[in-house]
Protein backbone atom coordinates (compact mmCIF):
# COMPACT_ATOMS: atom_id res chain seq x y z
CA UNK A 1 0.00 0.00 0.00
CA UNK A 2 1.12 3.35 -1.20
CA UNK A 3 0.86 6.50 1.19
CA UNK A 4 -1.06 8.47 -1.42
CA UNK A 5 -3.09 9.79 1.30
CA UNK A 6 -1.06 10.50 3.52
CA UNK A 7 -0.01 14.20 4.92
CA UNK A 8 1.15 16.77 2.70
CA UNK A 9 3.66 18.91 4.86
CA UNK A 10 2.97 22.58 4.25
CA UNK A 11 6.01 25.58 4.64
CA UNK A 12 6.75 25.93 8.62
CA UNK A 13 7.02 22.01 9.22
CA UNK A 14 10.01 20.65 10.35
CA UNK A 15 11.98 17.50 8.52
CA UNK A 16 14.16 15.44 10.73
CA UNK A 17 17.22 14.05 9.37
CA UNK A 18 19.16 11.13 10.75
CA UNK A 19 22.67 11.96 9.87
CA UNK A 20 24.50 15.55 10.31
CA UNK A 21 27.50 14.83 6.99
CA UNK A 22 27.19 16.50 3.50
CA UNK A 23 24.25 15.35 2.35
CA UNK A 24 22.47 15.81 5.23
CA UNK A 25 23.60 19.62 4.99
CA UNK A 26 22.96 19.91 1.07
CA UNK A 27 19.07 18.40 1.66
CA UNK A 28 19.11 21.11 5.05
CA UNK A 29 19.65 24.02 2.26
CA UNK A 30 17.40 22.49 -0.25
CA UNK A 31 14.97 22.40 2.45
CA UNK A 32 14.84 25.91 3.59
CA UNK A 33 14.32 27.39 -0.05
CA UNK A 34 11.12 25.62 0.38
CA UNK A 35 9.95 26.84 3.18
CA UNK A 36 10.69 23.38 5.47
CA UNK A 37 13.11 23.33 8.85
CA UNK A 38 15.36 20.79 9.39
CA UNK A 39 16.21 18.90 12.67
CA UNK A 40 19.45 16.96 12.49
CA UNK A 41 19.96 14.17 14.51
CA UNK A 42 23.86 13.39 14.87
CA UNK A 43 26.07 11.34 17.66
CA UNK A 44 29.16 13.76 16.65
CA UNK A 45 29.78 17.16 17.63
CA UNK A 46 29.55 19.66 15.24
CA UNK A 47 28.46 18.22 12.28
CA UNK A 48 28.56 19.97 8.60
CA UNK A 49 24.78 19.88 8.39
CA UNK A 50 24.51 21.07 11.79
CA UNK A 51 26.08 24.93 10.12
CA UNK A 52 22.83 25.27 8.04
CA UNK A 53 19.97 23.33 10.35
CA UNK A 54 17.26 24.83 12.55
CA UNK A 55 18.58 22.24 15.21
CA UNK A 56 20.24 19.82 16.29
CA UNK A 57 20.62 17.11 18.54
CA UNK A 58 23.84 15.37 19.74
CA UNK A 59 23.50 11.74 21.35
CA UNK A 60 24.24 8.65 20.17
CA UNK A 61 21.61 6.11 18.51
CA UNK A 62 20.82 4.03 21.48
CA UNK A 63 19.80 7.17 23.10
CA UNK A 64 16.09 6.48 23.19
CA UNK A 65 15.29 9.71 25.67
CA UNK A 66 16.55 11.83 22.78
CA UNK A 67 15.35 9.72 20.03
CA UNK A 68 11.83 10.16 21.37
CA UNK A 69 12.55 13.93 21.64
CA UNK A 70 13.66 14.03 18.10
CA UNK A 71 10.78 12.22 16.73
CA UNK A 72 8.58 14.82 19.18
CA UNK A 73 9.88 17.71 17.56
CA UNK A 74 9.92 16.87 13.91
CA UNK A 75 6.51 15.89 11.60
CA UNK A 76 8.41 13.31 9.14
CA UNK A 77 11.93 11.68 9.55
CA UNK A 78 14.20 11.14 6.44
CA UNK A 79 18.61 10.25 6.51
CA UNK A 80 21.00 10.70 4.66
CA UNK A 81 23.32 7.61 5.41
CA UNK A 82 21.91 4.02 5.89
CA UNK A 83 23.81 2.60 8.75
CA UNK A 84 20.94 3.26 11.13
CA UNK A 85 20.84 0.68 14.07
CA UNK A 86 17.72 -1.30 13.64
CA UNK A 87 16.44 -0.45 17.35
CA UNK A 88 16.88 2.91 16.84
CA UNK A 89 14.26 2.95 14.06
CA UNK A 90 12.05 0.67 15.69
CA UNK A 91 11.53 3.78 18.49
CA UNK A 92 11.21 6.39 15.58
CA UNK A 93 8.60 4.58 13.60
CA UNK A 94 6.60 3.97 16.30
CA UNK A 95 6.61 7.97 16.71
CA UNK A 96 6.75 9.68 12.95
CA UNK A 97 6.78 8.51 9.34
CA UNK A 98 10.63 7.74 8.23
CA UNK A 99 10.39 7.87 4.65
CA UNK A 100 11.95 6.25 2.24
CA UNK A 101 10.57 2.95 4.60
CA UNK A 102 12.44 0.26 6.55
CA UNK A 103 12.62 -1.84 3.28
CA UNK A 104 14.63 -0.28 1.83
CA UNK A 105 17.25 0.25 4.69
CA UNK A 106 16.84 -3.26 5.53
CA UNK A 107 17.54 -4.64 1.89
CA UNK A 108 20.30 -1.94 1.38
CA UNK A 109 22.06 -2.46 4.83
CA UNK A 110 23.03 -5.81 3.57
CA UNK A 111 24.95 -6.81 0.61
CA UNK A 112 23.30 -10.41 0.18
CA UNK A 113 19.92 -9.67 0.52
CA UNK A 114 20.17 -6.65 -1.58
CA UNK A 115 21.58 -8.69 -4.79
CA UNK A 116 19.26 -11.17 -3.30
CA UNK A 117 16.72 -8.72 -3.90
CA UNK A 118 17.50 -7.26 -7.39
CA UNK A 119 17.65 -11.05 -8.72
CA UNK A 120 14.54 -11.87 -7.73
CA UNK A 121 13.28 -8.59 -9.44
CA UNK A 122 14.83 -9.97 -12.68
CA UNK A 123 17.35 -8.08 -13.12
CA UNK A 124 21.36 -8.55 -13.39
CA UNK A 125 24.12 -8.48 -11.11
CA UNK A 126 27.31 -10.12 -10.45
CA UNK A 127 28.12 -13.53 -9.27
CA UNK A 128 27.63 -13.68 -5.62
CA UNK A 129 27.73 -16.07 -3.14
CA UNK A 130 27.85 -15.87 0.86
CA UNK A 131 30.56 -16.37 2.81
CA UNK A 132 31.13 -17.48 6.38
CA UNK A 133 34.41 -19.35 6.51
CA UNK A 134 37.21 -20.84 4.46
CA UNK A 135 35.78 -23.70 3.20
CA UNK A 136 32.59 -21.36 1.66
CA UNK A 137 35.36 -19.07 -0.06
CA UNK A 138 37.20 -21.82 -1.70
CA UNK A 139 34.18 -23.45 -2.92
CA UNK A 140 32.46 -20.23 -4.21
CA UNK A 141 36.24 -19.33 -5.70
CA UNK A 142 35.58 -22.63 -7.70
CA UNK A 143 32.68 -21.47 -8.87
CA UNK A 144 32.63 -17.99 -9.15
CA UNK A 145 36.73 -18.06 -10.02
CA UNK A 146 39.35 -15.24 -9.64
CA UNK A 147 39.63 -12.07 -9.88
CA UNK A 148 36.96 -11.19 -7.20
CA UNK A 149 36.20 -9.23 -4.30
CA UNK A 150 35.16 -10.14 -0.67
CA UNK A 151 33.23 -7.43 0.78
CA UNK A 152 31.35 -7.20 4.30
CA UNK A 153 27.86 -8.01 4.32
CA UNK A 154 27.43 -4.85 6.05
CA UNK A 155 28.97 -1.29 6.41
CA UNK A 156 31.32 -0.54 3.97
CA UNK A 157 31.29 2.29 1.56
CA UNK A 158 34.24 4.30 -0.41
CA UNK A 159 36.32 1.00 -0.49
CA UNK A 160 36.15 0.26 2.92
CA UNK A 161 35.50 -3.67 4.16
CA UNK A 162 36.87 -4.70 0.95
CA UNK A 163 39.48 -7.35 -0.55
CA UNK A 164 40.71 -8.37 -4.01
CA UNK A 165 41.64 -12.02 -4.88
CA UNK A 166 43.74 -12.03 -7.83
CA UNK A 167 43.97 -15.56 -7.43
CA UNK A 168 42.64 -18.11 -5.07
CA UNK A 169 46.03 -18.23 -2.94
CA UNK A 170 45.04 -14.58 -1.88
CA UNK A 171 41.71 -16.09 -0.26
CA UNK A 172 42.65 -16.48 3.49
CA UNK A 173 44.59 -13.34 3.50
CA UNK A 174 41.51 -11.74 2.02
CA UNK A 175 39.05 -13.43 5.08
CA UNK A 176 41.29 -12.56 7.66
CA UNK A 177 40.81 -9.02 6.45
CA UNK A 178 36.81 -9.14 6.81
CA UNK A 179 37.84 -9.66 10.87
CA UNK A 180 35.44 -12.28 11.00
CA UNK A 181 32.35 -9.91 9.43
CA UNK A 182 30.00 -11.86 7.42
CA UNK A 183 30.84 -11.13 3.41
CA UNK A 184 29.91 -12.00 0.87
CA UNK A 185 31.80 -12.83 -2.46
CA UNK A 186 31.45 -10.84 -5.70
CA UNK A 187 32.96 -11.71 -9.18
CA UNK A 188 34.49 -9.05 -11.16
CA UNK A 189 32.50 -8.03 -14.20
CA UNK A 190 34.19 -6.84 -17.43
CA UNK A 191 32.53 -3.45 -18.48
CA UNK A 192 33.40 -0.61 -20.48
CA UNK A 193 31.95 2.20 -17.41
CA UNK A 194 29.93 2.99 -14.87
CA UNK A 195 26.85 4.81 -14.68
CA UNK A 196 23.99 5.25 -11.81
CA UNK A 197 20.67 6.81 -12.32
CA UNK A 198 19.30 9.24 -9.46
CA UNK A 199 15.34 8.46 -9.49
CA UNK A 200 12.96 9.50 -7.35
CA UNK A 201 9.20 8.31 -6.00
CA UNK A 202 6.34 10.31 -4.49
CA UNK A 203 3.98 9.16 -1.42
CA UNK A 204 1.55 8.63 -4.43
CA UNK A 205 3.58 6.70 -6.88
CA UNK A 206 4.74 8.73 -9.46
CA UNK A 207 8.33 8.38 -10.43
CA UNK A 208 10.79 10.93 -11.74
CA UNK A 209 14.11 10.16 -13.08
CA UNK A 210 17.45 12.02 -13.54
CA UNK A 211 19.81 11.47 -16.79
CA UNK A 212 22.14 8.68 -15.86
CA UNK A 213 25.97 10.22 -15.25
CA UNK A 214 28.57 8.26 -15.78
CA UNK A 215 31.07 7.63 -12.71
CA UNK A 216 34.48 7.31 -12.85
CA UNK A 217 36.49 6.32 -9.12
CA UNK A 218 40.06 6.69 -8.13
CA UNK A 219 40.92 4.61 -4.75
CA UNK A 220 37.43 3.28 -4.58
CA UNK A 221 35.86 7.12 -3.97
CA UNK A 222 33.96 8.38 -6.93
CA UNK A 223 36.46 10.65 -8.44
CA UNK A 224 33.51 12.86 -11.54
CA UNK A 225 30.60 12.17 -12.64
CA UNK A 226 29.67 13.61 -16.00
CA UNK A 227 26.68 14.03 -17.77
CA UNK A 228 25.31 13.06 -20.02
CA UNK A 229 27.02 9.47 -19.78
CA UNK A 230 27.88 7.25 -23.18
CA UNK A 231 25.13 5.65 -23.23
CA UNK A 232 22.60 4.60 -26.37
CA UNK A 233 19.14 5.80 -26.73
CA UNK A 234 18.16 2.45 -25.58
CA UNK A 235 20.16 1.62 -23.17
CA UNK A 236 19.46 5.59 -21.22
CA UNK A 237 15.84 3.89 -21.66
CA UNK A 238 17.12 0.28 -20.18
CA UNK A 239 18.51 2.28 -17.40
CA UNK A 240 15.42 4.48 -16.14
CA UNK A 241 13.01 1.41 -16.30
CA UNK A 242 15.57 -0.55 -14.29
CA UNK A 243 15.53 2.19 -11.94
CA UNK A 244 11.70 2.55 -11.50
CA UNK A 245 11.09 -1.21 -11.12
CA UNK A 246 13.15 -1.19 -7.98
CA UNK A 247 11.19 2.16 -6.15
CA UNK A 248 8.22 0.36 -6.66
CA UNK A 249 9.09 -2.76 -5.51
CA UNK A 250 10.05 -0.98 -2.66
CA UNK A 251 7.01 1.10 -2.28
CA UNK A 252 9.58 3.94 -2.00
CA UNK A 253 9.09 7.63 -1.27
CA UNK A 254 12.44 9.76 -1.94
CA UNK A 255 15.29 9.50 -3.95
CA UNK A 256 17.26 6.47 -4.92
CA UNK A 257 20.88 5.84 -6.48
CA UNK A 258 21.24 2.69 -8.83
CA UNK A 259 24.40 2.02 -9.60
CA UNK A 260 25.30 0.12 -12.96
CA UNK A 261 27.84 -1.43 -15.11
CA UNK A 262 27.81 -0.98 -18.84
CA UNK A 263 28.54 -4.06 -20.28
CA UNK A 264 28.56 -5.84 -24.07
CA UNK A 265 25.52 -8.17 -22.85
CA UNK A 266 23.84 -5.20 -20.98
CA UNK A 267 22.87 -3.49 -17.57
CA UNK A 268 24.52 -5.19 -14.47
CA UNK A 269 23.50 -3.06 -11.15
CA UNK A 270 26.13 -2.82 -8.95
CA UNK A 271 24.43 -0.98 -5.87
CA UNK A 272 21.39 0.30 -4.72
CA UNK A 273 21.31 3.53 -2.33
CA UNK A 274 18.76 4.72 -0.40
CA UNK A 275 19.32 8.48 -0.32
CA UNK A 276 20.54 11.49 -2.21
CA UNK A 277 23.68 10.67 -4.06
CA UNK A 278 27.60 11.33 -4.41
CA UNK A 279 26.85 10.75 -8.28
CA UNK A 280 23.60 13.05 -8.20
CA UNK A 281 25.42 16.36 -6.88
CA UNK A 282 25.57 17.68 -10.79
CA UNK A 283 21.97 17.88 -10.70
CA UNK A 284 22.40 21.06 -8.37
CA UNK A 285 23.84 23.32 -11.70
CA UNK A 286 22.29 21.06 -14.32
CA UNK A 287 18.47 20.78 -13.39
CA UNK A 288 15.70 23.53 -12.24
CA UNK A 289 15.23 20.59 -9.51
CA UNK A 290 18.19 18.96 -8.37
CA UNK A 291 18.32 15.77 -6.23
CA UNK A 292 18.10 16.95 -2.86
CA UNK A 293 15.05 19.47 -3.74
CA UNK A 294 13.76 16.22 -5.00
CA UNK A 295 13.87 14.49 -1.91
CA UNK A 296 12.59 17.00 0.39
CA UNK A 297 9.81 17.22 -1.98
CA UNK A 298 8.61 13.55 -1.79
CA UNK A 299 8.93 13.07 1.92
CA UNK A 300 6.64 16.26 2.11
CA UNK A 301 4.32 14.75 0.01
CA UNK A 302 4.56 17.15 -2.44
CA UNK A 303 4.51 16.77 -6.39
CA UNK A 304 8.01 15.75 -7.62
CA UNK A 305 10.02 17.90 -10.01
CA UNK A 306 10.59 16.18 -13.66
CA UNK A 307 13.90 16.38 -12.94
CA UNK A 308 15.28 17.77 -17.18
CA UNK A 309 19.06 18.40 -17.77
CA UNK A 310 19.27 22.15 -18.78
CA UNK A 311 22.95 21.66 -18.79
CA UNK A 312 26.13 19.22 -19.25
CA UNK A 313 28.18 19.22 -16.20
CA UNK A 314 31.21 17.46 -14.93
CA UNK A 315 30.84 16.85 -11.26
CA UNK A 316 34.13 16.03 -9.28
CA UNK A 317 34.82 15.67 -5.98
CA UNK A 318 37.58 17.63 -3.82
CA UNK A 319 39.18 14.91 -1.31
CA UNK A 320 41.27 15.68 1.46
CA UNK A 321 44.27 18.40 -0.37
CA UNK A 322 42.12 19.25 -2.83
CA UNK A 323 40.45 21.88 -1.04
CA UNK A 324 44.07 23.70 -1.62
CA UNK A 325 42.56 24.24 -5.01
CA UNK A 326 39.92 26.64 -4.49
CA UNK A 327 41.78 29.56 -4.23
CA UNK A 328 42.12 29.08 -8.27
CA UNK A 329 38.97 26.39 -8.97
CA UNK A 330 36.53 29.96 -7.47
CA UNK A 331 38.18 31.67 -10.65
CA UNK A 332 37.32 29.25 -13.25
CA UNK A 333 34.10 30.44 -15.10
CA UNK A 334 31.44 28.14 -15.23
CA UNK A 335 32.56 26.45 -12.26
CA UNK A 336 29.89 25.67 -8.84
CA UNK A 337 31.67 25.18 -5.45
CA UNK A 338 29.64 23.30 -3.11
CA UNK A 339 32.03 23.10 0.04
CA UNK A 340 31.02 20.96 3.29
CA UNK A 341 32.15 22.77 5.86
CA UNK A 342 34.34 20.30 7.99
CA UNK A 343 37.21 22.00 10.07
CA UNK A 344 40.05 19.43 8.92
CA UNK A 345 40.86 18.06 5.40
CA UNK A 346 42.21 14.55 5.44
CA UNK A 347 42.66 11.70 3.17
CA UNK A 348 39.94 9.75 1.33
CA UNK A 349 37.79 12.84 3.34
CA UNK A 350 35.19 14.62 1.07
CA UNK A 351 35.32 18.35 1.46
CA UNK A 352 33.48 19.51 -0.98
CA UNK A 353 32.74 18.95 -5.49
CA UNK A 354 32.87 21.34 -7.86
CA UNK A 355 30.04 21.22 -10.88
CA UNK A 356 31.67 22.30 -14.10
CA UNK A 357 28.76 23.62 -16.45
CA UNK A 358 30.01 22.57 -19.50
CA UNK A 359 27.69 23.71 -22.12
CA UNK A 360 23.82 25.06 -21.95
CA UNK A 361 21.25 22.76 -23.76
CA UNK A 362 19.19 23.97 -26.78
Amino acid sequence: MTEAHAQVLQPGATIGILGGGQLGRMLSVAASRLGFKTHIFEPGANPPAGHVADRVTTAGYEDAGALKAFAAAVDVITYEFENIPTSALDLLESQKPIRPGREALRISQDRLTEKTFLQELGLTTAPFADITDQAGLDAALAGIGAPSILKTRRFGYDGKGQARIKAPEDAAEALTAMAGAPSVLEGFVTFSHEVSVIAARGVNGEIACFDPGENVHRDGILHTTTVPARLSKSQRMDAVLMAGKILNALDYVGVLGVELFVTPAGLIVNEIAPRVHNSGHWTQNGCTVDQFEQHIRAVAGWPLGDGRRHSDVVMENLIGADVDRIPELAKEPDCALHLYGKAEAKPGRKMGHVNRVVKAQD
